[in-house]
């Protein structure tokens, strides 16, 4: 089975119809998004599930609420993982729960 999985990261500019980049390996597909705020990474993620994305992956920016709110937004159709930073060096050493949500 492939994995077809997706990496969502969250910058203030971030645009997924744009901002979006592809790898391929004989068994792992990622497909990495980037979006501007927890809404619209909630919105992405359930448009992926739709798109037979099977595993999604955020970056370190989303805070413990953002982790949460994409979770929800799947209702547990997919796994939901997230490399974690408490304070992320892309933001200002802030969390991403602190701007985005």
């Amino acid at each position: 089975m492939t994995l077809n999985a997706a990496f969502i990261f969250i910058s203030p500019e971030g645009e997924p119809t744009a901002h979006q980049a592809k790898v391929a390996t004989g068994s792992v597909n990622v497909t990495t998004f980037a979006v501007k705020s927890y809404a619209a990474a909630c919105q992405l993620a359930k448009a992926l599930v739709a798109d037979g994305f099977n595993a999604i992956e955020l970056c370190g920016g989303f805070g413990i609420e953002g982790v949460a709110a994409v979770k929800r937004a799947v209702n547990n159709a997919i796994p939901v993982g997230v490399v974690r930073f408490d304070n992320h060096p892309g933001l200002n050493f802030k969390s991403g729960d602190d701007l985005f949500e």
